[in-house]
């Protein structure tokens, strides 16, 4: 195997500031940056050093922190240096050290490095990123667990036992004589019921994981004049849209990005439904469906005095929709719910922590705890495949006692699991993670 390159990056925000922080990563480090700056320090002390360029001058003053692998981030040996905040100070130290043999990092390959020398699994490393990338103190603290190892260990040991109970069916499957009574007893299909059962439950966890770091997309829609621009201005706090008693103000597709408990969600406020009656007002009810069939959930607006409205025709039957009768103020009545129906007035603010509830409980995230942890899209479609496949196995011992097909469904799905955690995962998908990373991450 060739020796890997010795890495450099800026591991601070670009632009101006107090200090900026300069990283290496590789079997040079120490090396490169004793010529940059002198004598080094003991790996884990710091020092003031003189940094200079190749002719002797000084470029900053600094401290120099040293990391001896593979008791390090990446595995490696690592240098960080601290100079002043200075772009030009940066790059004329960035230059000097690649003139000395290093190479600027690609985004995200100081991470990468620390998943291939085994200091992270991929979805810590994933965690890195949303922490960093974190908008609400719920979604860092969530992704602060997935860094820590809560996320992956529940995948790994849920990987271990779907393999151990594969172990115990091809066992019975090497004995014929004894297969179909082994088979039958019961406890294989109990065992794999329990083991559907937690993986359900991660998937749904992992979901609510996946909306802290993604946010939430929800489409207010509903007739003219029901109160949905008014809904988008009193949940941004702020008017974003025109509010009017004109049926049809709102003609295209208005988007707020807001926090609803902590949660990142965008508003997508969209034209009444109705029979249009121009082309303008057209194209303004099929966008308001696109918005609709794109959105996680729905927000239905109906005026309380409209008995007769009902959800939109054709809403796809797994789409989440929250009907919220508005208006109430003007007949008298109070903030209350119903399942997913809520009654409130927008205009007086009466009624919208009920919704913000409402909200939270759809993605899970209504009673936070120590259980909340990051999660990306790809992590949930893994959890599902590994859930359709042991879905399946179930089904094909259960009704034909084919226990060499629910064999090949534990090995399926444990094989998922670690795509989650990078076991299994193609050097493709590795490079489009990291290439989303930050340089000097």
């Amino acid at each position: 195997m060739s020796r890997p390159d010795t890495i450099c990056a800026v591991a601070t925000p670009p632009g101006r500031g107090g200090v900026g922080v300069i990283r290496l990563s590789g079997p040079d480090s120490f090396d490169l940056v004793g010529q940059l700056a002198g004598r080094l320090p003991e790996p884990g002390r710091f020092a003031l050093r003189s940094l200079r360029d190749d002719q002797g001058a000084l470029i900053d003053a600094g401290l120099v922190l040293c990391f001896a692998g593979p008791a390090s981030f990446t595995g490696e040996d690592v240098v960080e240096i601290q100079t002043h905040g200075s772009p030009v100070v940066q790059e004329l130290i960035l230059r000097r050290l690649t003139t000395l043999g290093a190479r600027r990092a690609r985004p995200g390959e100081f991470s990468e490095r620390a998943f291939v020398n085994d200091r992270l699994d991929l979805a810590q490393a994933e965690a890195i990123a949303d922490l960093i990338a974190a908008s609400s103190e719920q979604a860092a603290r969530a992704a602060t667990r997935s860094l820590e190892g809560r996320f992956s260990a529940e995948v790994t040991a849920l990987a271990e036992d779907l393999t151990a109970l594969r172990v115990w069916v091809e066992a019975a499957l090497d004995f014929p004589d004894e297969e179909v009574d082994f088979l039958a007893d019961g406890e294989v299909l109990e065992r794999a019921r329990k083991l559907q059962q937690r993986l359900l439950d991660l998937t749904h966890r992992a979901e609510a994981g996946r909306v802290l770091t993604d946010g939430l997309r929800i489409a207010i829609v509903g007739k003219p004049n029901a109160g949905k621009s008014s809904l988008l201005n009193a949940l941004s706090r702020r008017d974003s849209a025109i509010v009017t008693d004109i049926p049809g103000t709102t003609r295209d597709v208005l988007r707020e990005t807001v926090s609803i408990a902590g949660l990142p969600v965008t508003l997508a406020d969209t034209a009444g439904l109705r029979e249009a009656s121009d082309s303008v007002e057209r194209e303004g009810v099929r966008r308001a469906e696109r918005e609709m069939h794109q959105a996680d959930l729905l927000f239905w607006v109906v005026d309380v005095r409209d008995q007769a409205s009902h959800p939109p025709p054709g809403l796809p039957d797994d789409l989440p929709c929250l009907a919220i009768y508005n208006k109430i103020d003007l007949v008298g009545q109070s903030a209350r719910r119903k399942g997913d129906c809520l009654y409130l007035s927008v205009l007086n603010n009466d009624g919208l922590d009920l919704l913000e509830q409402a909200v939270l409980e759809h993605v899970g995230l209504d009673q936070p705890g120590e259980g909340e942890f990051s999660a990306r899209q790809r992590h949930v479609e893994a959890l599902q495949a590994a859930l359709d496949q042991l879905e399946s196995g179930i089904e094909d011992l259960a009704q034909a006692q084919a226990g060499e097909l629910l064999a090949e469904a534990l090995r399926q799905a444990a094989d998922h699991l670690g795509e989650i955690t990078g076991k299994l995962t193609a050097d493709e998908l590795l490079g489009k993670i990291f290439s989303s990373f930050c340089i000097g991450k």
